[in-house]
């Protein structure tokens, strides 16, 4: 008989950086992700490089990179409990 789990299981979206010159990318969280995404993606445009400085939550604290330095942005929803 299989047992019945009454956790119930939340979801946070991650935003995952691609950076040039690195294999991993790096994945931060933000109160609201999608934003954050539009305005690196905006910036990652722009012709003129631009420092980008974000405060983020979780183990990776603080994102402090140029626009032109970055190769890619990615949305992911995780499960946590």
């Amino acid at each position: 008989m299989a047992q019945q789990f009454s956790q119930q299981v939340k979801i946070r979206t991650g935003l995952y950086v691609f950076i040039k010159e690195t294999t991993n990318p790096i994945v931060l969280y933000f109160d609201n992700p999608q934003a954050v995404y539009d305005e690196l993606k905006q910036a990652m445009k722009s012709p003129n490089p631009v420092l980008i400085d974000k405060q983020a939550n979780g183990p990776i604290k603080r994102l402090c990179v140029v626009s032109n330095q970055i190769r890619g942005l990615a949305l992911q929803d995780e499960q946590y409990q």
